[in-house]
């Protein structure tokens, strides 16, 4: 990531976050996560090609969004509210996370769908990576757009943040 070391905190650590997302995100951030290009440098002769699409091998980059698999589920959740901001570049997706100016509905959406995605991609991985069954797409992109829902609802009934469960439903394509 070219910007700044701790530039993408706010990001990351907000207050609406789920903090199981937001640790994910976070070590995601870092590029600490055990992706099979550092598992590669630990332990030589393992298998290194992504388990989502079977076309690459694995890295943070890749995983988050490069691979076909996360990028359309990426594509689902945020091309809504992005437009022709949508990039499935992560450090594309990284400066619109923390880009100033961004409308504050927009922004805790992005910011929600980052850390969820994240958070329901690498748990997806390891279920693949250790012979468990592989959800479908279609599947998984439930999943992950019930649980942004579920927590936007939820802020939405704490009167935090107006709106937010409508804006998210009026940008879905």
């Amino acid at each position: 990531m070219t910007a700044g070391k701790r530039s993408w905190g706010a990001g990351i650590w907000f207050s609406q976050a789920t903090p199981k997302f937001a640790f994910m995100a976070w070590i995601t951030m870092k590029d600490r996560l055990a992706t099979m290009d550092r598992v590669f440098g630990w332990c030589q002769g393992v298998d290194t090609t992504c388990v989502l699409c079977n076309n690459a091998p694995e890295s943070r980059n890749h995983l988050f969004f490069d691979c076909s698999f996360s990028s359309q589920l990426w594509e689902h959740l945020t091309r809504g509210f992005l437009h022709s901001s949508f990039s499935t570049n992560w450090d594309a997706v990284v400066r619109l996370i923390i880009a100033p100016g961004m409308e504050k509905q927009k922004r805790l959406c992005l910011r929600y769908a980052f850390q969820t995605t994240l958070y329901k991609l690498w748990r997806e991985r390891n279920k693949r990576r250790h012979g468990e069954r592989a959800l479908p797409l279609q599947v998984l992109s439930k999943l992950t757009d019930k649980a942004i829902h579920n927590k936007l609802s939820l802020l939405q009934s704490k009167r935090v943040k107006g709106h937010i469960l409508q804006y998210c439903f009026s940008t879905r394509l």
